[in-house]
């Protein structure tokens, strides 16, 4: 009887050193292993112990946007899914739909937000803003305004933000892949 108890304190003493997994931790392994990225699209795990912290990087190959490369950081709160991923664009670009400081304005990432999203959803609503830039939901409200009025201006503008140029006074970070 006293072999029984004491193995019974050893594997209590054991699941206490062992992290508990949180239901967001179990949601984001399930919604990674139901991935199917396109080779546009890769994710990065700095931590490969920590799933709820990673980076995903979008690399256009069509639209204005071609040649680029981006990387978005994905910061998941231990309330997934019931909040949304935090997701900041990691290069200063010219997007109507991204500001300065990286902050995307992608309805699913806000009011629209509902648990049954997965990354998936999230992941191509991004590459959708790449290939669709949205002028009428805009955070960078000049590059909107652009897109609006003179469509083959913006483009102009895109591309050379890409290369790491100024648009109206304001320095882009270089955003193009390296060539393959």
């Amino acid at each position: 009887m006293i072999k029984i108890w004491s193995m019974k304190k050893s594997e209590d003493a054991a699941a206490k050193k062992k992290p508990k997994t949180s239901a967001a931790q179990i949601r984001v392994q399930k919604d990674l292993t139901e991935l199917d990225l396109p080779s546009t699209m890769k994710t990065d795990f700095p931590d490969p112990a920590d799933l709820l912290n990673f980076t995903l990087t979008i690399t256009p190959d069509e639209g204005m946007y071609q040649g680029g490369s981006f990387s978005f950081s994905f910061n998941i709160n231990t309330n997934y899914p019931h909040d949304p991923p935090k997701v900041k664009c990691i290069p200063k670009i010219y997007h109507p739909n991204v500001d300065l400081e990286g902050n995307v304005c992608l309805n699913i990432l806000r009011e629209d937000w509902k648990p049954v999203l997965n990354l998936n959803t999230v992941m191509v609503g991004l590459q959708y803003l790449f290939l669709e830039p949205n002028a009428d939901d805009p955070l960078n409200k000049e590059a909107a305004e652009d897109l609006r009025r003179d469509r083959e201006g913006f483009v102009r503008n895109v591309k050379n933000s890409l290369k790491g140029g100024s648009v109206k006074g304001e320095v882009y970070d270089r955003a193009l892949a390296a060539a393959r």
